[in-house]
């Protein structure tokens, strides 16, 4: 992880900015306490001031983001949108909108990790054809 000092505080505020605009939420009292902080960290934020590490996943709660974007964000990388599950019995749930094929390859190259750790003496083109089937058969049954 980059010092303090290496952060792009500038790049996180601008990408916040933007994402409470889109969002159209106002940098307000209501929605800052709602967010479980300060108006003034979120102010922060947007001027690309440090804040307590502990407060940017309340960021990243406020901005509709996965928990981790904000520092993600700060070390080079990009936030990651969540909508809001559909399904009542949810409970309020979220999900990241990731696309079935990136869904796939998380799914492959676990179940590629649980083979090699179990199948001794399989060949890797027998593992990569049994990873590929099992992930296939998730995916026809629904489950991925």
């Amino acid at each position: 992880m980059p010092r303090a000092d290496e952060r792009d505080y500038e790049r996180l505020a601008t990408l916040a900015r933007r994402r409470r605009a889109e969002l159209g939420l106002a940098l307000n009292d209501v929605n800052a306490k709602a967010g479980g902080l300060s108006n003034r960290t979120w102010q922060r934020v947007e001027k690309g001031l440090e804040i307590r590490e502990t407060n940017y996943v309340k960021i990243d709660g406020l901005l509709q983001w996965a928990p981790g974007s904000c520092l993600s964000v700060l070390d080079g990388g990009n936030p990651v949108p969540v909508q809001e599950v559909k399904d009542p019995d949810a409970g309020g749930a979220q999900k990241s909108p990731l696309s079935p094929a990136a869904v796939d390859k998380e799914a492959l190259e676990a179940v590629q990790l649980a083979l090699i750790a179990t199948a001794k003496g399989t060949s890797a083109e027998e593992l990569r054809e049994m990873s590929e089937r099992v992930v296939h058969d998730l995916r026809e049954r629904g489950l991925i």
